[in-house]
């Protein structure tokens, strides 16, 4: 039997404010524990919780972003359920009216085409605080400094059909919250993390099979093996004669596989009604429409201008808009080499990346900035070097942070373009190699990259290789 998967991905990502959502406390990562929690968080009696201004912000600006309908009237709902780490016994959250609701977003697929999500709403909410085990024989110990920390959940349809296009999704979200600066994408942190909803059905039916949820993946890849590991467990399950059953499940990395947490909870079960110490948040439209006249330009529309303006591909404008501090460096290359916007994207997306991904390096510290790199474009550019050369040039640049033409002027790099230096060491190999010449001649055709490499070894690779590749077919033609 064919199977058709179908995902749906419930995204938390933490809010870049200062303070937390209801009270004072501070957000820093890092701090000792329950050294930024106080008695708001700490859910003592007859203290009231406050809405923090910038949450609803940060919030309106996300839903304007994937072009949502904001929610004029919003109400704040409790969540009910124990867990040593909730001090209050319920959580803050948002229920039945949430502040953004019915976006979607695009995700560009492996075959280059592109698929529309849908986005059901993104709530505010407050997180639960941290069970610690580590250093703890015998006991665990709570950590409040988390709770109270604002979240938006940003819950998808359940339009993704693979592990990939959950991938790709939970990427473009990545890269859009860290746009709009509502936060900083730290999955290591616990900033940015997501629950995946899986389920199997027969390849044509309409209904939904039974969902497993895969709680708190924090990591891309973890959530596409995750997702892989479920689809193949519950199709052998079916297949075998049993039953998925719906349930909260947990993704062991070490193991590579799932495993059943809890049986799922309904809504039903969390007991939800209106928070009655907070009041509805009211929002009127010119209060939205300011935030709308703030939004910078957005990944789409930044990756559709590089197609436009600069000639780039689909793919590589994907790439370079993937965040902003890098869409800024391949641009201030552009800019100050005036032009070459192909060879600098090449550059950025070659050599600059790989770099970068071996020293664990972001783009905001690469020991190349971007009027370094544009210098060493427009020697290219200009047939000062060749691209190989250019290569050895950009591995000394990056290890002593000196410009690429000191490199060039101190090693002697500068390409030969003198046509007759050219021809002299062409001479040279013929007269070195008759052997070889003799069977070019006689239709050896493949005996051309010889003669390059050993032309190339003659001038220490410096020869302008498109000035070599003509003179050497005239030459070796006779």
């Amino acid at each position: 039997m064919e199977w058709e998967t179908v995902i749906g991905l419930e995204i938390h990502a933490q809010l870049a404010t200062r303070s937390k959502i209801f009270s004072g406390s501070a957000t820093a990562y890092g701090a000792e524990p329950n050294t930024q929690a106080n008695l708001v968080d700490l859910g003592y009696p007859g203290v009231l919780p406050v809405l923090n201004g910038e949450a609803v912000r940060m919030a309106v600006r996300f839903g304007l972003a994937i072009g949502a309908r904001i929610a004029p009237h919003s109400v704040f709902a409790r969540k009910n359920y124990f867990y040593p780490d909730l001090p209050k016994g319920y959580q803050i959250s948002q229920y039945e009216l949430p502040i953004v609701a019915e976006g979607t977003l695009d995700i560009l697929l492996d075959d280059g085409s592109r698929k529309r999500v849908g986005i059901t709403r993104a709530h505010l909410e407050e997180d639960a605080g941290k069970s610690m085990h580590e250093g703890l024989p015998g006991a665990s110990g709570i950590d409040l400094n988390r709770a109270g920390t604002p979240l938006i959940e940003i819950v998808s349809e359940p339009d993704l059909r693979s592990a990939k296009e959950a991938v790709a999704y939970m990427k473009k979200i990545h890269t859009l919250v860290r746009y709009l600066d509502i936060c900083d994408g730290n999955m290591q942190e616990g900033s940015f993390r997501c629950d995946a909803n899986v389920s199997v059905r027969p390849k044509g039916q309409e209904k939904f099979g039974t969902r497993a949820e895969i709680k708190n993946l924090n990591s891309f890849r973890f959530v596409e093996k995750a997702i892989n590991y479920e689809i193949e467990r519950q199709i052998e399950l079916i297949e075998s004669g049993g039953k998925v059953v719906q349930e909260t499940r947990l993704y062991d990395p070490d193991k590579g596989e799932t495993r059943s947490m809890r049986s799922k909870e309904e809504a039903n079960d969390y007991r939800y009604f209106p928070d009655p110490d907070l009041l509805p948040v009211v929002l009127d439209a010119a209060f939205i429409e300011g935030i709308r006249a703030l939004l910078p330009e957005l990944p789409d529309e930044k990756a559709a201008r590089f197609v436009r303006e600069h000639g780039l591909s689909e793919y590589d404008a994907g790439v370079l808009t993937a965040s902003r501090e890098l869409a800024a460096y391949y641009e201030a290359v552009v800019r100050q080499v005036g032009g070459e916007a192909k060879l600098c994207a090449n550059w950025v997306m070659g050599d600059l990346a790989a770099f970068l991904n071996k020293d664990g390096l972001e783009i905001t510290a690469s020991r190349v900035d971007a009027a370094g790199l544009a210098g060493l474009v427009g020697r290219i550019a200009d047939a000062t070097i060749s691209g190989k050369i250019a290569k050895d040039v950009f591995e000394a640049m990056w290890a002593s942070g000196q410009s690429a033409d000191a490199i060039i002027e101190q090693k002697g790099l500068r390409q030969i373009t003198d046509t007759g230096a050219i021809e002299k060491a062409i001479e040279e190999v013929m007269a070195r190699n008759p052997g070889q010449l003799a069977d070019y001649r006689s239709g050896k055709d493949k005996l051309f990259g010889f003669f390059v490499g050993q032309v190339m070894k003659a001038t220490g690779g410096k020869a302008n290789p498109a000035q070599l590749n003509e003179l050497l077919k005239k030459k070796l033609a006779g």
